[in-house]
């Protein structure tokens, strides 16, 4: 196992030119992702505009996604040394991508209209624009709480970037209140329910694993049964839910022409991070 990862300087950003080589690779995935919206929506009407500003947006959201709610996720392995941080984000590319697109349905409908009605906004455009504001306020906030180095999650802000938007746009009775309870208490008992089921598994660990003279025989008898209980979790979600709310598209080409940044951008990473 490797040595856990420390930082020396105690600064929270250590900007040096690999870091302008990545903030302008940054700045080159957005620019593809203009100009890949505006060469598809060369046929459409006066949205495309819209369009094309909310891709670049949403664009931006995503690298803030990458930075700090994947980062959350990786951070324990890579600080305890289990992982390299080019593995890290590998894995994280793969397996957060993945559950996105397969799983990933069910969220994007209560974001859409789960939280406000859109049916008592006046006109499309702004159901546009209120979406839209809500997608960058969230953007800014996680960026923001990205370089204060602070561990914040993408979907509260994205939650409270629609609610916000959408009252501003039609009032307090424009939010389904009930939904957004739920909502609320689901983030109070996450961290609890999170942290007992972690503790049960580190203690099924410590007990089955660690403190057995042979601790590799065990875990050769132990870790496929916690692997199987994880597998069993995902497969149940996904007999409940179904397929029908994935958001995989059918073309593998139109996919690896929309993603290609994003791989660029992982291979530059995982060659920097070494």
């Amino acid at each position: 196992m490797r040595k856990p990862v420390g930082n020396p300087s105690g600064k929270l950003v250590n900007f040096n030119v690999m870091d302008i080589g990545r903030l302008a690779l940054a700045a080159c995935f957005l620019i593809a992702v203009f100009l890949f919206v505006t060469n598809l929506s060369a046929g459409l009407d006066r949205n495309a505009t819209l369009l094309i500003v909310a891709a670049v947006i949403g664009g931006y959201m995503a690298m803030n996604i990458g930075a700090n709610d994947s980062a959350n996720n990786v951070g324990p392995a890579v600080g305890a040394g289990a992982l390299t941080l080019g593995s890290a984000i590998v894995i994280a590319v793969i397996f957060e991508g993945s559950g996105a697109l397969i799983a990933g349905g069910e969220v994007v409908k209560t974001i859409k209209k789960g939280i406000i009605d859109p049916a008592l906004i006046r006109d499309t455009d702004t159901f546009i624009w209120v979406m839209m504001a809500a997608l960058l306020s969230a953007a800014l906030w996680v960026n923001i709480a990205t370089i204060s180095g602070a561990p914040v999650s993408t979907t509260h802000s994205i939650v409270g970037g629609v609610l916000g938007a959408g009252v501003a746009a039609g009032g307090f009775g424009i939010a389904d209140w009930g939904q957004v309870q739920k909502i609320v208490a689901s983030w109070v008992i996450s961290p609890g329910l999170g942290g007992l089921i972690a503790a049960s598994f580190l203690y099924t660990i410590k007990r089955t694993i660690l403190y057995k003279k042979d601790m590799r025989s065990a875990a050769q008898k132990v870790v496929p049964i916690l692997i199987g209980c994880m597998g069993w979790a995902f497969t149940t979600y996904m007999i409940i839910k179904g397929l029908k709310k994935s958001i995989i598209s059918n073309s593998m080409s139109t996919f690896l022409w929309l993603y290609w940044p994003d791989l660029l951008l992982l291979f530059w990473s995982i060659w920097s991070c070494g």
